[in-house]
């Protein structure tokens, strides 16, 4: 069974406008609204590919009911711990080929509730065969406190996809996550300094000591695919060009098929593709968190995978 943890999730509105008019009404016809946040977007990929999947983290208030509602409408299970704050709403508005977001903070946790899930989270990740945790974490959580889910979870492996201090915090706890996948902007803050899509400087940059004893880091590139480190091998994965209708949650789609083929124990290059063929599939779709899987091996036969 793969967890998916999602401890901010949303409830994603996404507003498609031909134009984006400042000071005045923009009228939107086709409005979707979808139960949210990366590691829920994560979770609709894996049922999809009819993976063994349970949802879990942190919800509360109308809101939270509401991504209840829809999760058990997708025949999703789920198991989250009830907080006293209100879940929040992500927006974004598609218009003129660009994406701009409007994202709430969320719910502020207590210490008490903290705790809570901690107790929590070790009960479901007895069951787990791999958990993925995604996203950013609420107001009142401290920034270690992927790193302390990671301490209690048995050992057992974990896809790992946040940025910031929470990832920081990560790769200084003793515990380490299987994969973890920066783009190169994040992995340029992480290391300090700037980092090019050059395979020479990737493989410096991936070599640091600050990713010691982490097994997978897959750096994503856009639309010039991927670069990878497994243990002591670099790869460079080259993607197709494709017409991207919309890019949200392309990167949870490639969390999902990472996660899933590492739970199947594939080849890298399998790993790496069916990771690259998703998060494609969902950029090709209008709705987040959704894939046309009869374009799956199409796409899946025209990605490289190249050891470098």
């Amino acid at each position: 069974m793969i967890l998916t943890i999602t401890m901010n999730p949303s409830i994603d509105i996404s507003y498609p406008l031909e134009t984006f008019k400042l000071d005045t009404v923009n009228r939107v016809k086709n409005v979707r609204k979808t139960a949210g946040g990366k590691g829920l977007n994560v979770t609709r990929i894996l049922k999809q590919l009819d993976a063994e999947v349970t949802a879990s983290g942190m919800i509360g208030g109308f809101l939270g009911e509401e991504i209840k509602k829809d999760l058990d409408h997708n025949k999703i299970p789920h198991n989250f711990l009830p907080i006293s704050g209100e879940t929040r709403n992500c927006i974004a508005v598609l218009h003129e080929g660009q994406q701009t977001e409007i994202l709430e903070s969320g719910p502020v946790i207590s210490e008490a509730e903290a705790a809570a899930f901690l107790e929590h989270f070790a009960q479901l990740a007895e069951k787990a065969d791999i958990l993925s945790f995604s996203g950013s974490l609420p107001e009142g959580l401290p920034t270690d406190f992927y790193s302390q889910m990671l301490q209690v979870c048995g050992g057992k492996p974990v896809v790992l996809d946040c940025s910031g201090e929470a990832l920081k915090e990560v790769l200084k706890g003793g515990v380490k996550p299987r994969l973890i996948k920066p783009n190169t902007e994040e992995l340029a803050g992480l290391l300090g300094r700037r980092v090019s899509s050059d395979a020479a400087e990737l493989k410096t940059a991936l070599l640091d000591p600050l990713f010691a004893d982490i097994e997978w880091i897959v750096v994503s590139m856009g639309g010039e695919g991927a670069f990878a480190k497994h243990r002591d091998k670099f790869y460079r994965v080259t993607i197709p060009k494709i017409t991207v209708v919309n890019p949200v949650g392309s990167g949870d789609a490639t969390v999902a098929g990472l996660t899933a083929a590492i739970e199947k124990g594939w080849s890298d290059e399998a790993i790496l593709k069916q990771g690259n063929v998703l998060g494609m599939l969902n950029a090709q779709e209008a709705t987040t968190g959704h894939v046309e899987l009869a374009n799956y091996q199409t796409l899946f036969d025209q990605i490289q995978v190249e050891e470098v």
